[in-house]
């Protein structure tokens, strides 16, 4: 509101006029309520898609599926025991000083007063815990298109539970490519179930893998672990140019509409780039 005050680039792009009095800050609030209610993220993201299927630009039978980690907006510091009120108050309400020295925490007996949804998750080992969640993306395989997007709490069996939920829109036949982390008999045997090919990477020789030579002799499986990277171009996209390494949003419902609304753009610059070079050529 106060760049509609201040930036005439603002007011052209609302259709505003320099004299024209501002809208109250309400109808803000009460047209993103209406847009939630309406998912138009998840509409805008499937007409997008649609414009990509028509060129054609999308692989039918070949997929991949990640999951990445998306900072919350809530702070360490706002991570409490549950039901527990501070005895007194803070030095600093704004940045109170507090010490976790030889406090124990977890999702199971804390959550953040900030943003409760969030869940305090690491990336790997020696790294930092912070409060996240989790986006995950279903790619399809050709010129790395993202066709299926959503995100959820972060928890540590999160991206197999929601890639099973992905692959159950895959055609049967279908291939699914993803990293170590989802090598698990469990995950691997459920996809089978949905008639869809695991194309998994292999864990190291030190544990036994769920994918074997069934899978692995064939030359399309290679291809999978080649084409699979192309994900992370999109997270990194995400990341950077979308600024979702850190969401400004809170709780699952919105997060995950402006994530769906972020790869919607994505697909969108991918059928530019692609369309612009096959006119070049």
């Amino acid at each position: 509101m106060e760049q509609l005050n201040d930036n005439l680039l603002f007011r052209w792009f609302v259709g505003l006029s320099m004299d024209d009095p501002v809208w109250d800050a309400t109808v803000f609030t009460k047209n993103r309520e209406r847009l939630l209610e309406g998912d138009i993220a998840r509409a805008f993201f499937e007409r997008v898609l649609a414009q990509a299927k028509a060129r054609p630009l999308l692989s039918v039978e070949h997929f991949t599926v990640d999951g990445t980690l998306i900072e919350a907006w809530a702070g360490l510091k706002s991570f409490k025991p549950k039901g527990v009120r501070p005895p007194v108050p803070p030095d600093d309400p704004g940045n109170p000083t507090v010490n976790f020295h030889g406090e124990s925490r977890s999702n199971a007996t804390h959550a953040s007063t900030t943003d409760p949804e969030a869940r305090l998750m690491r990336k790997g080992k020696g790294r930092e815990a912070r409060l996240s969640y989790h986006g995950h993306v279903l790619m399809e395989n050709r010129h790395g298109f993202a066709v299926d997007t959503c995100v959820t709490q972060a928890t540590g069996t999160a991206e197999r539970e929601t890639a099973l939920v992905l692959a159950t829109n895959l055609p049967a036949g279908a291939t699914l490519g993803a990293d170590k982390g989802y090598d698990t008999a469990d995950f691997v045997e459920r996809l089978r179930t949905l008639r869809v090919t695991p194309h998994v990477a292999q864990h190291d020789t030190n544990r036994q893998s769920a994918i074997d030579g069934r899978t692995t002799r064939h030359p399309g499986y290679a291809v999978s672990q080649r084409k699979r990277k192309l994900v992370e171009e999109i997270f990194g996209w995400a990341k950077t140019v979308a600024l979702f390494r850190k969401t400004r949003h809170r709780g699952v419902r919105r997060v995950g509409w402006m994530f769906t609304f972020a790869l919607a753009v994505y697909n969108l610059v991918r059928i530019r780039n692609l369309t612009w070079v096959s006119a070049a050529t």
